[in-house]
């Protein structure tokens, strides 16, 4: 029989809904329910994609012994994070404090109000039962210690740390990317030791900072660590795509299941390497990385689906590694024994069970050949069993997905990428923007109650910025526009930076706040770098000092701990850089080569404006007629402009001073 969570619009809660546990959605009627009972709240919270979470699922939460605990004593809340990544922030803060770690499936325990008194991650079933017993009999016998600590719990939660504004100058910047050198693997890329995330942010920093200063350093730990992800078993060696994380340090081993908002970053920062080195690898895999976007993860209504699971029939990886007995039954032996050497299979193989993730060390001399060794290798792997997709779609990594492909279409000469990019800003402009306000995410077209965070305005304004740059229509930089006016309004801490949560959303334990670049931008610095953006194409002052400000409050932890200040560390390079503005005039193939070489610089501070002579609402082209009836280019520094030039070397010229 189906639970309450069968009429939720979350793939994940729906995957939770013939659990024998009464599981409710979070909400009031489920903290009304526990001070009716007096019971505690059991809250769980995680993804579609989690391996660990499908894991205490299937030990748990399908387990009549467990349900029975859960149903008798508590008040079970399931949390889909990517739908709630408010809830999240505030009880991960909380588990992590209180654990020195979090995690996914994270578990808590709270008060009818709220306010945590136990957090971890996953537990086993035995380890699990014995917790709730242990929390049932705090619960009745020692309630006046769980509720001091509860209050104790609560009241740290609510101490926004007031952290001093600091700027990130051209020498905060350097000291920015050495403290990143002292970190760096120069051995396999990346930064630290297992488990490797992709660092998106970070490289894309180090691109900037390289552009800036020239520095070799910084350009080095890119291109090792790019190759080094492009090479392993990260990546999806036949199909494009990368895996969420490598449980080594080599890059070898990945965790298999596939985020959007990681595949869209990357390839950005894929694209942005190829544009600065013309790297024939990175332009690869950033046409191969797009390609997957398009191919698994678009949806019917024009978005992108969320993930790709790390499991296949319950068994992680089983799409995609092979043992070479596997290779030659679909090559023969020939070809299999060229595919497992040139593929890094083995007989002891790389992963579990003998069997290998697929490596690609050097792309192979005979391209006709291996063309048709992925080709039929792909059509063999389609015939195995295939990892679930979590089709909802999620405002702020769509708002990632459009900057990427917006950018890629152009760069790439692929007009598809482009066209992608729009069809998606249609959908969610059209589906999660209700009543001037922005939901989270949507499924097969309907929009859940779930209010837009900080993220989700920054990251949809940043991708609306760069599809407007890429068309010239300039119904993208109003739309960013309307966006950034109501973050500026609901979201801004007068303290500095953005609150995650906008000024009257739902009432939590606290206001959550997060300065943390982590796998994707925190909503301060999203919110920075569209300010930023709009800021240069429109010429507000206003937008430019919020975009500082915002750079500012998460400074010092950018500074401190720059792994996890990424996406601050490229904004604020982006204003030092900039504003670089480059307007062209005109609608013949002299404007689209210039278009194209404007395109082509690689600085930081660089936006594009692309039209007809004074084109209503594209403050850039205002005053900028053609030059002797040609069409030509305005470069611009803050608004002051060099003479137009109408040649493409005059550009280059004009761009390199």
């Amino acid at each position: 029989m189906a639970n309450r969570l069968a009429r939720a619009t979350s793939p994940y809660l729906l995957q939770h809904a013939g659990n024998p546990v009464d599981w409710w959605e979070w909400g009031p009627e489920a903290f009304a329910e526990a001070k009716r009972r007096d019971a505690p709240v059991m809250l769980s919270v995680g993804y579609a994609a989690c391996h660990w979470c499908h894991v205490m699922a299937h030990e748990s939460f399908e387990d009549a012994e467990v349900a029975a605990a859960l149903n008798r004593d508590f008040v079970a809340v399931k949390v889909d994070r990517e739908e709630r990544p408010d809830i999240d922030a505030v009880y991960m803060q909380a588990t992590t404090a209180l654990t020195g770690q979090g995690g996914w499936p994270m578990t808590c325990f709270l008060t009818p109000d709220g306010e945590p008194f136990f957090c971890g991650t996953y537990y086993p079933r035995a380890q699990f039962l014995a917790l709730l017993a242990g929390v049932t009999e705090a619960w009745t016998a020692r309630r006046e210690e769980v509720l001091a600590s509860s209050g104790k719990i609560a009241e740290f939660l609510g101490q926004a740390a007031a952290v001093a504004p600091a700027v990130l100058d051209a020498a905060a910047l350097d000291a920015a990317a050495a403290r990143l050198r002292g970190g760096f693997d120069s051995r396999h890329g990346g930064f630290g030791g297992a488990p490797k995330f992709p660092p998106s942010m970070v490289l894309e920093f180090l691109l900037r900072h390289h552009a800036r200063t020239g520095s070799p350093s910084s350009l080095e730990m890119v291109e090792r660590t790019t190759t080094a992800m492009a090479r392993g078993g990260l990546y999806d060696q036949l199909a494009g795509g990368f895996a969420r994380y490598a449980v080594d340090a080599s890059w070898v081993v990945p965790h298999f299941e596939k985020m959007l908002y990681d595949n869209t970053q990357l390839l950005r920062v894929y694209l942005h390497l190829h544009r600065l080195t013309g790297s024939p690898l990175a332009e690869r895999v950033a046409r191969e990385t797009a390609d997957f976007l398009l191919r698994d993860l678009a949806t019917g209504e024009g978005a992108f689906a969320s993930s790709l699971d790390a499991d296949a029939a319950g068994q992680e990886g089983l799409t995609y590694v092979w043992t070479p007995a596997e290779l030659a039954a679909v090559l023969g032996p020939d070809d299999g024994a060229r595919a497992a050497a040139t593929l890094v299979v083995t007989e002891a193989g790389t992963f579990e069970h003998g069997a290998s993730t697929l490596q690609l060390p050097a792309d192979p001399d005979d391209t006709g050949w291996w063309a048709s060794t992925r080709a039929r290798l792909i059509a063999a792997r389609a015939r195995r069993p295939q990892p679930a997709r979590d089709d909802k779609v999620v405002t702020s990594w769509n708002g990632l997905a459009i900057a990427a492909l917006a950018e890629a279409g152009p760069l790439l000469g692929e007009p598809r990428y482009t066209d992608a990019a729009q069809h998606c800003a249609e959908h969610v402009l059209g589906t999660h923007l209700v009543d001037g306000r922005l939901r989270r995410a949507s499924r097969d077209g309907a929009v859940g109650r779930a209010a837009g965070v900080a993220d989700d305005y920054g990251n949809l304004a940043e991708g609306l910025l760069a599809l407007h740059q890429a068309t010239g229509d300039p119904r993208w930089l109003a739309a960013a526009g309307d966006l950034l006016a109501f973050a500026l309004t609901s979201f801004a801490d007068p303290a500095g930076g953005f609150f995650d949560v906008a000024d009257d959303a739902e009432a939590l334990v606290a206001r959550p706040k997060n300065l943390a670049d982590n796998a994707e931008p925190a909503g301060t610095s999203a919110l920075a770098g569209a300010l930023l953006t709009y800021a240069a194409l429109t010429g507000s002052g206003r937008h430019r000092a919020a975009a500082e400000d915002a750079v500012a409050a998460a400074g010092l932890l950018a500074r401190q701990e720059p792994r996890f200040g990424g996406w601050t560390l490229a904004v604020a390079e982006a204003a030092l850089a900039g504003p670089l503005q480059v307007a062209v005039v005109g609608d013949d193939d002299t404007a689209r080569e210039l278009a194209a070489l404007a395109r082509a610089s690689g600085s930081p501070g660089l936006v594009v404006a692309v039209g007809a002579p004074d084109a209503p609402g594209v403050p850039l082209l205002a005053d900028r007629p053609l030059v002797g009836g040609a069409s030509a280019a305005y470069v611009c520094r803050g608004f002051v402009c060099d003479m137009p030039v109408t040649t493409a070397a005059d550009l280059v010229q004009a761009l390199g001073r």
